[in-house]
């Protein structure tokens, strides 16, 4: 199937999975780093006019991830990624199930390598690309900000993510990490 539309997010379709995930959280006393194994399913969702003027290209996504330790879901995340060819612009909508919404932007480019390298970010204080909380979550793990980088090359996906939090009186700035393979 011609996937060439999509621009750079032709190479996000399909079904990836990985079992190599690093996140490293805040705790009350610390931190705490919980290995961790995941799936994300990408599809192809069409194309989207706004105001008669705007087009873009859809990839609609979930990914689900579970601790090494108990096998448990600790995130899931369902939201899309959007290509926008005249601004040459990468979106991402995301919604995660502590009543947390992020709209973060960005740019893909094309590495020597022959890799496609995405990266968005959002901020709390950026007027457009920006993170909505829920009271509790911004009284008690405020996100500050979200920044997002993936590298994907044939049928390797490898990301890195950060969220800068407010919790237990500090900023504490949690990642993940994770390299995926196309298992279709």
């Amino acid at each position: 199937m011609d996937y060439s539309e999509y621009g750079p997010l032709a190479n996000l379709i399909g079904i990836w999975k990985g079992d190599t995930g690093m996140d490293v959280a805040p705790e009350s006393d610390g931190t705490e780093q919980n290995p961790y194994y995941e799936t994300l399913v990408c599809e192809a969702a069409g194309e989207v006019k706004n105001a008669e003027s705007q087009q873009l290209w859809i990839v609609g996504y979930h990914q689900v991830v579970c601790r090494k330790s108990n096998d448990e879901v600790f995130h899931d995340q369902v939201g899309y990624w959007l290509w926008d060819p005249a601004e040459k612009q990468v979106i991402q909508s995301l919604t995660i199930p502590r009543a947390l919404c992020v709209l973060a932007a960005g740019k893909a480019l094309t590495t020597t390598e022959g890799a496609t390298q995405i990266d968005v970010s959002a901020s709390h204080d950026d007027p457009h690309w920006n993170i909505l909380q829920s009271p509790f979550m911004a009284k008690n793990a405020k996100t500050l900000s979200y920044r997002h980088s993936i590298t994907v090359k044939d049928d390797s996906l490898s990301y890195k993510e950060s969220t800068l939090l407010d919790i237990y009186g500090r900023e504490f700035d949690h990642t993940d990490g994770n390299t995926l393979h196309r298992v279709t």
